[in-house]
């Protein structure tokens, strides 16, 4: 991890930049923001005791990194505005070395918790872009069972329910042995996700709803038969996929290859892989509203 100090007392960076060294951090010590400016590094040691200097351009550049404040004091000048300038924290002069790697540390694992995150959005953005939902999530009053013949669009709602919702979604699925013990920890700050209620036979689904009295959730149901006592909404789709046991018809298989592929082939790869005629394929994209969106 390379760490750029801003400190005009060359003194004190070198003490700081020489105990940082012995914990194997790379360093390097400006006396200006005008130098450290340009320069690239994972974390910026910023002193606002520097006269004359104005140091918020250095924080509104370097934001999205780490930049923490060494302060001799604490008011709006020196910590008050820096923060709202992007900065994340400060340490107060003296300071021992292992609060100041504490700091530099949890916010380095809280930026890579960020960038984990941003990864697994947009992956999950890709893997289930191709589905449409036709519920409103937004306006989604809990607790509701979805019965759906595809599991992948209750799951992109769950998603999507996540990121608008500040409760912390908590998958469950019925299918593993804990699943009641984990039904019944979920609290206020949880909404569970809860899925396979297909799987439970009748004596257990009525325990599951006991013990879902008075919690929020989205249970899902994918043979569509199941009668609950709760809210039911119904969400299909013509992306009927392989995870169903069952055998799917030759035309929801055209359909699912087409809807997935199309943007990846031309028809005429299509037709050849699907082993029919693109005049046959064409029919088919009108008889099922599969043409291409511009």
């Amino acid at each position: 991890m390379k760490i750029v100090i801003i400190e005009n007392e060359l003194y004190l960076a070198q003490s700081i930049a020489a105990r940082l060294s012995e914990f194997h951090f790379e360093t390097e010590i400006y006396s200006s923001v005008k130098e450290a400016m340009e320069v690239q590094a994972d974390v910026y040691l910023l002193s606002t005791n520097l006269p004359g200097q104005n140091f918020l351009p250095l924080i509104e550049r370097h934001k999205d990194k780490n930049v923490l404040l060494m302060v001799n004091y604490i008011n709006n000048d020196t910590v008050g505005e820096p923060l709202k300038a992007g900065a994340r924290d400060y340490i107060v002069k003296p300071f021992m070395i292992e609060e100041l790697i504490r700091k530099i540390e949890h916010f380095h694992n809280y930026r890579m918790l960020q960038e984990r995150n941003r990864f697994y959005e947009e992956y999950l953005d890709h893997l289930y872009g191709s589905i449409e939902l036709e519920i409103d999530v937004e306006s989604l009053e809990l607790p509701v069972v979805i019965r759906t013949n595809y599991q992948r669009a209750a799951d992109k709602l769950a998603l999507r329910l996540n990121r608008i919702r500040k409760n912390i979604l908590h998958h469950i699925s019925l299918e593993d042995d804990d699943w009641s013990e984990r039904v019944e920890e979920l609290d206020d700050e949880y909404i569970g996700y809860i899925t396979h209620l297909e799987k439970l036979k009748k004596t257990e689904r009525e325990r599951l709803y006991k013990l879902l009295e008075g919690k929020r959730f989205v249970l899902t149901d994918s043979s569509g038969e199941i009668e609950t006592p709760f809210e039911t909404l119904t969400l299909n789709s013509g992306d009927k996929l392989f995870d169903q046991e069952e055998i799917l018809t030759i035309d929801e298989y055209v359909q699912y290859i087409v809807r997935t592929f199309q943007y990846k082939f031309p028809d005429t790869e299509l037709s050849r892989r699907l082993g029919i005629s693109r005049k046959s394929l064409w029919e088919k994209r009108k008889k099922y509203d599969l043409f291409k969106k511009k």
